[in-house]
Parts: C-alpha cells; structure tokens; sequence
C-alpha cells in the first residue's frame, strides 16, 4: 500500500437508474424451459457415482434435476499429479448463503474487497481460487461490497454511502471517486479492467470524464442488453469479459473495443444471465455460488480466460 490518493466526487442528484431486484438480492433467473427432458446430469454431486466413476445405474433414467436434489455441501475435487499441489482456476462458494459472489465481492486491481466475518473456510477459498491480497470491508455498513466498489489497480469508485472510514481504507490503494446521487451503486453501473471502462448510461458526461480521469482508461457509455445496469450484466478480467446471453453485436463490439478483451456470452447459478452479480473475477481465478452448473463453469473459465 503506498500513499494515500485523492478524492473526487461525481455529480448528483439525477434520476435514478432503473433498479432490478436481483441486483441486490440473490433471487436466481432461470430462463424459459424448452419442455425437453435431459436425462443426462449437468454435473455429479459425488454421492451419484458408482466407485469406478460412472453414474449409477439406478438414476441413468432419471431427470437432471433429480441429480441436483438435496446438493447442501460445497465439495471440491481435486485432481491434482502425484507431487503437485495446482489450485483450481475456478471455484463455488456461497457468501452468507447467497449465490450472488458479485454483490458481494469486489476485484480490483491486486485486493479483493469482501463482507468481514466471513467464515474461514470461504475466507481460504477466496484467498486460494483469486490470489489476490483480501481487505475485509463494509460500505456504508452494507455487506454488499461488490455492488457499491468498482476499480482497477490505479483507481476505484465507490457509492456515497461510504463513510470516512471507507474512504480512508480505499485511498490506501487508489485515487476514489465518490458516486452521488442517483448513480451511487459503482459495482452495478461499471464494468472496469486494466484496458478501459463500460459505463452506464445512467452516469452523465461529466461523470464519465471524472471516472476516465480516476481510472486512467478509456471510458464508453453503454447498455448490455438493452439495460442500464452492466455491472450486474457483464463480469471482466484483463483476459476476457463474459456477457449476458441478449448482448448485442454492437454492444459487445463496443465492449470489446474498451475493455481490450474478446467477449463471451454465458449464464450463471442455473440459468441466471446477471453473471456480474453472480461472478467474482481476478486475473488468477473466478468465484461463483454453489448453484452453478458444470457447463456454466466451463463457460466462465473458457471466457475469463483460464483454460
């Protein structure tokens, strides 16, 4: 941590954005079924496998979501070379038993932001999977840290909620801008990496240069899908940026274009298409919740850049 860094300030009031609940709450979307039955499982829990690593004759007949049924547990299976410890480029943990990793979580630059009194366990997990520096904060008193912190190594936005302490705590590793007004929710308006910056239209121009000043990128104003909220709908690293499936061309050209990176669209937590709220990136690693699938996961790793 080196020198404290200056503050700046967004201005405010304007109207406020658009608010979808499941921006800050983990209410899970699951897009329309197509009335196929799959009889075969997204994902095993490991309970479903005879000993030589098949699935059980008795559920070979079953639906897939009988597959899923009664999964409490978080399990992690390593497989791992005789004499090799690699960790998982990947991993699941729910944070106070939300899915929701993005909400709650904030990457940026080489820290992770987190909720403190977090359980030492998903405390391991994140140090593990991400390999980043952890600095257990509120903003504001919320828990909701990735919604309301947004940055990269150089400079961070953060929601005036945030109090002196915040403050205090986030210049130690950057220059902050403080949003006002009716854009105060920095996790949910901005997708940010080290190349450039996707913002909301939301914010007004004025903002956009504070921000471009602050983050030391490029800055462009755009939806995702149609909606305002692209950090609920986008999540990035220096490697890749996965997207909510309705992108459009234009916009995921424009994103691409910013953010330096090639863009993939994906979902999260069965079916979700908010894979900010729901994904929390490093340029090591990725965290997601508990209710996301193989093949969602196989999609994060293949976007962010971790195959």
């Amino acid at each position: 941590m080196g020198a404290r860094s200056q503050r700046r300030c967004l201005p405010g009031p304007i109207p406020n954005p658009e608010v979808k609940p499941f921006c800050v709450s983990p209410i899970t979307v699951v897009r329309e079924s197509t009335g196929k039955e799959v009889t075969v499982p997204l994902s095993f829990h490991l309970g479903f496998l005879d000993p030589q690593g098949r699935l059980r004759p008795d559920l070979l007949r079953r639906p897939a979501f009988f597959a899923f049924y009664g999964i409490l547990k978080h399990h992690v299976l390593e497989l791992a070379q005789e004499g090799q410890d690699e960790s998982m480029p990947i991993d699941t943990v729910d944070i106070f038993g939300s899915d929701q990793a993005g909400i709650h979580l904030a990457s940026v630059g080489n820290v992770l932001f987190h909720p403190p009194e977090l359980p030492e366990p998903t405390v391991q997990i994140l140090e593990t999977c991400l390999e980043l520096e952890l600095h257990p904060i509120t903003i504001g008193g919320s828990s909701l840290v990735g919604a309301l912190v947004c940055g990269n190594s150089r400079g961070i936005a953060v929601a005036d909620i945030a109090n002196e302490s915040d403050i205090d705590q986030l210049t130690a590793y950057g220059d902050v801008v403080v949003m006002e007004g009716g854009v105060n929710t920095a996790g949910n308006l901005l997708v940010v990496n080290e190349q450039g910056a996707v913002a909301s239209p939301s914010i007004p121009h004025e903002g956009l240069e504070i921000l471009a000043e602050v983050l030391a990128v490029d800055v462009v104003s755009t939806t995702v899908a149609g909606q305002d909220v692209v950090g609920s709908l986008a999540v990035a690293n220096d490697q890749g940026v996965l997207l909510h499936p309705d992108v459009t061309p234009d916009e995921a050209m424009l994103i691409e274009e910013v953010l330096g990176v090639p863009p993939m669209v994906g979902t999260v937590s069965f079916g979700s298409p908010y894979v900010g709220a729901g994904v929390c990136a490093s340029n090591k690693g990725a965290i997601s919740g508990t209710q996301t699938t193989g093949p969602e996961l196989n999609r994060i790793e293949d976007a962010l850049g971790f195959l």
